[in-house]
């Protein structure tokens, strides 16, 4: 039997059976050892089965990894478990007890907060108006700030994070910062359970550290962490337990420490890793764009670079070294400093990712949702949007010739949606990021400039881009990949430079990439790097 005693702060858990229960300081969290028990959970949506039967089961102090691929029902039960959709069939216990969990505010009374990947927070007011927020619900004259101030201060500190300020405005905040005020938010609800989707998708490495660092004191307290990520890596060395789901059905639930990355990727998705980068067969051509020493704000000091026809070039580096930076001053989008930028030999300077897309140079952004996608606007319409001239003729777009080429081109690029006319946010994240990538292809776009090209996209979806980015190398077009995937710079690029604090410190041929050399180059402990600056 698993105690737990109510206190101020949330909920400590007592490891001896024998200790008194007192009414109202003490209560009966478990007869089992479960602290969530979701038992044969089935939804549907229009006919559709978002989940079958699907069984969850996570221990009070556990940090349990939710894994599968985009579509696999991950954030449909999680949608459940936090109220916010409800099930056709199943129960759900929390600490024992069989609960109904009708709305989310029936689920922040079970003990249930979820994190998801777009923050939940009230940008313009502070951080302890928006860690307190429940209490201005509450029937008060007078608030007292000081306090709130006191106490906001006291969780961050608790939690190690003592610098963040309590006055300042949330949106003046880094993302990592204000997952933590989400984090801080849920344990003022005296939150027992605790749900985060992706993240770490947009964190630094130290802030990671960091986060993980709270994760593993939260689960010494006694907190159940339902962890979902694409990161296997991450998954391998956080979580203690793995639940695999694939297609809306349980696939298995396992012991972390006894599995291994090839074992779980086959679980997810039915094939094994070596198969994860599919092989290219092309043959690259001359430079197509070229730039050097350019300079661009305080990240970007000296970066030259140049890519081929028929080339997959990375560029590689920490988060902050200025890799983003770069291509967005190239391109117009920020101001360039300095430095030259050739197309096919000749010198130019793009005005705007407008002017760049003229001269067929497409971008992928990093944040597809607010800038690759219209995610209210028809996955038919998002497709055709870059080459509308093709269907229209004196302003009339001719809608039979526009379906036709969005059939066959979604049918090629693989999307898979109910009906080309749903919003793209009905899409997985996978789906979504191939929208962003027809809608470039769809362009006849021969430069391509990849920014995190699968960040939040689950392994299956990540190898049918990969596949993409090949038949379009094999179309001679040249392809720049940003990536902070290690492993996804080595599996599909040709040639890396890497960028370290906005310089471009090391070129990497084909035979010469490993994790080690990136690495090397990254922290700036290479022999030769006097030779590269």
């Amino acid at each position: 039997m698993i105690l737990t005693k109510n206190y101020e702060g949330g909920i400590a858990l007592l490891e001896k059976e024998s200790e008194i229960i007192s009414e109202g300081e003490y209560s009966v969290a478990s007869i089992s050892e479960y602290q969530v028990e979701m038992c044969n959970i089935s939804k549907s949506f229009a006919g559709v089965k978002a989940l079958v039967d699907v069984t969850l089961k996570v221990k009070a102090g556990e940090i349990h990894a939710l894994i599968g691929e985009n579509g696999a029902g991950k954030s449909t039960l999680m949608k459940i478990l936090a109220g916010a959709q409800p099930q056709d069939k199943g129960t759900i216990k929390i600490g024992g007890r069989e609960v109904k969990i009708k709305n989310p505010k029936d689920g922040l009374e079970n003990g249930i907060s979820v994190i998801y990947q777009e923050i939940s927070l009230i940008p313009d007011v502070s951080v302890m108006e928006n860690i307190f927020l429940d209490e201005f619900n509450e029937k008060k004259n007078i608030i007292n700030w000081k306090d709130l101030k006191v106490r906001a201060k006291k969780y961050l500190d608790d939690l190690g994070f003592g610098e963040i300020d309590v006055s300042e405005k949330v949106k003046n905040l880094s993302v990592a910062y204000q997952q933590i005020v989400e984090i801080c938010k849920a344990l003022n609800r005296k939150s027992t359970v605790l749900v985060l989707d992706e993240p770490t998708a947009v964190l630094t490495m130290k802030e990671v550290e960091k986060l993980f660092e709270l994760l593993n004191q939260l689960r010494d307290e006694g907190v159940s962490i339902i962890y979902i990520s694409h990161r296997l890596d991450e998954v391998f060395s956080l979580t203690d337990r793995i639940t695999v789901l694939k297609d809306g059905n349980l696939v298995n639930t396992v012991e972390s420490q006894s599995i291994n990355e090839d074992e779980l990727v086959r679980m997810m998705i039915g094939r094994n890793l070596d198969t994860f980068f599919p092989e290219r067969k092309t043959s690259m051509g001359k430079v197509v764009l070229s730039v050097k020493n350019l300079k661009a704000g305080n990240l970007v000091k000296d970066i030259s670079f140049e890519v081929r026809s028929g080339e997959v070039l990375g560029l590689s580096g920490l988060v902050g070294a200025g890799r983003t930076e770069a291509v967005m001053a190239m391109l117009g989008i920020d101001n360039l400093d300095g430095g030259i930028v050739e197309l096919d030999g000749k010198k130019i300077k793009f005005k705007s990712a407008k002017d760049a897309f003229k001269h067929k140079i497409g971008l992928l952004p990093e944040d597809r949702k607010s800038h690759g996608v219209l995610l209210n606007m028809p996955i038919k319409h998002n497709i055709t949007l870059t080459c509308l001239n093709n269907f229209s003729t004196a302003s009339c777009i001719n809608l039979k010739k526009e379906r036709s080429f969005v059939n066959q081109f979604s049918n090629e690029v693989g999307i898979k949606a109910a009906s080309l006319d749903n919003n793209v946010s009905s899409l997985s994240g996978g789906n979504q990021q191939k929208v962003a990538l027809a809608k470039l292809l769809a362009a006849h776009s021969r430069i391509l400039i990849l920014d995190e090209p699968t960040r939040g996209v689950d392994v299956g979806s990540k190898t049918e881009i990969f596949k993409l980015i090949n038949d379009m190398v094999e179309k001679k077009c040249a392809v720049i990949m940003i990536s902070s995937e290690m492993t996804e710079i080595i599996g599909m690029c040709d040639r890396v430079i890497v960028i370290r604090e906005g310089v471009s410190v090391g070129e990497l041929q084909k035979e010469e990439l490993s994790e080690i050399n990136l690495i090397k180059y990254a922290m700036g402990v290479t022999k030769d790097e006097s030779k590269q600056n």
